[in-house]
């Protein structure tokens, strides 16, 4: 019976001469991780160009361009003399937006009409549109606020603050219970680094037992005791991708400072569980095909769409079927609903038991792999006896 020490030796030669395998387990996830948080570490998105069509050249046009550009999230960046070049160069994405400012937008509102201001965006850009549009309409809102006030001083309301009062009879104060500051990467890194860590997972036990099928047939190599060989081949590297997330936990709500409410314990054991789940899936793929393309192809289709199924950017009670079916057999979407139930909630033991018992009943697909390097081993014994 192999020790863990001679199991331990047994990978370190392994590792030394497959430099693709020692490039996932040591640089890789790190710097994978690494260029994730950069590409979000602004955290907020400033200064979107938007176009402007003046089809009314007014003093009240001129002021309401100013306010749309005094917005942290606009930016004026051309001014069109119509609404044809204007949507030229949103379909060719030179800007975000278009806010049309009408004619006779002054005389309009001197009256006492309501002249419309219509702004187009392009909503396939969720996160844009939605910072766009809400960014157009506080400056809209900013600016019909201050002539309602002075529509009302005008009327005889000599106090500042009652004509204030009337102009916005009901103000709002919007305090967002988590990620306060509105950051951006606390949103989409937490959720897009452990939807990666997984893909890097799976690919990696693949690797890992294509490279000791190339070393030697893994029929041949699993005979002596395939479930003893199986699972001490990949008990090393289950501490290896442990310590990747356990390092990008450390980063994010230690290093970096973001906000941590619950246990460490309960999500160091949903990562655990998560490692042992990630790697069932990749034995499981490579050992019923015996294919290093193969494998590695089923693994993308499988692990690629889990950034959109787990539900971080679209909510997950409107997926259909069929992607809640996908999401439920995703290992990464249990272990995020723990992680974001700690980081925000704080939640206690009994209330992630659900999720960590979901991850939990992916410990069975490791007795498949089991199973299926005992049948390879049983084949290579038939083979040699036939021999």
């Amino acid at each position: 019976m192999m020790s863990f020490s001679h199991h331990l030796r047994h990978e370190w030669h392994l590792l030394a001469r497959d430099g693709w395998l020692r490039a996932l387990l040591s640089w890789v996830p790190p710097l994978l991780f690494l260029i994730v948080w950069a590409v979000f570490s602004a955290g907020i998105a400033r200064d979107l160009p938007i176009g402007v069509v003046d089809l009314d050249h007014s003093r009240l046009s001129r002021q309401a361009v100013r306010y749309y550009d005094a917005s942290p999230a606009l930016a004026v960046a051309r001014t069109f003399p119509s609404v044809e070049q204007g949507s030229a160069a949103l379909r060719a994405g030179d800007i975000y937006a278009l806010v049309v400012l009408p004619a006779q937008l002054e005389k309009q509102t001197l009256l006492g009409h309501t002249p419309n201001i219509t702004a187009f965006y392009n909503s396939q850009f969720i996160l844009i549109a939605k910072l766009v549009n809400s960014a157009v309409m506080q400056a809209q809102g900013t600016l019909n606020a201050q002539l309602d006030t002075l529509l009302n001083l005008a009327e005889g309301n000599a106090v500042l603050s009652q004509a204030m009062g009337k102009a916005v009879p009901i103000r709002t104060q919007v305090t967002p219970l988590y990620n306060s500051n509105n950051h951006y990467g606390q949103f989409l890194v937490a959720g897009a680094v452990p939807a990666m860590w997984q893909i890097l997972m799976v690919i990696t036990t693949i690797m890992v037992l294509a490279t000791q099928d190339r070393q030697q047939s893994l029929p041949t190599w699993f005979k002596p005791a395939p479930c003893r060989r199986l699972l001490g081949k990949l008990l090393p590297y289950t501490l290896i991708l442990w310590m990747h997330g356990l390092l990008f936990l450390v980063a994010l709500y230690g290093v970096l400072g973001w906000p941590m409410h619950g246990s460490w314990l309960i999500l160091g054991t949903a990562q655990l569980l998560t490692v042992l789940a990630c790697q069932g899936v990749g034995a499981v793929l490579y050992l019923a095909t015996r294919d290093t393309t193969r494998a590695m192809s089923l693994a993308a289709g499988f692990t690629a769409p889990a950034f959109a199924f787990v539900g971080v950017t679209f909510p997950a009670t409107d997926m259909p079927t069929l992607a809640q079916i996908w999401r439920a057999v995703l290992p990464v979407t249990h272990y995020l609903d723990v992680q974001l139930h700690q980081v925000n909630h704080g939640q206690s033991l009994n209330e992630a038991m659900p999720q960590l018992m979901a991850l939990a009943a992916f410990l069975p697909v490791l007795g498949v792999a089991a199973l299926k390097a005992k049948q390879l081993a049983t084949g290579a014994s038939e083979q040699e006896v036939v021999s």
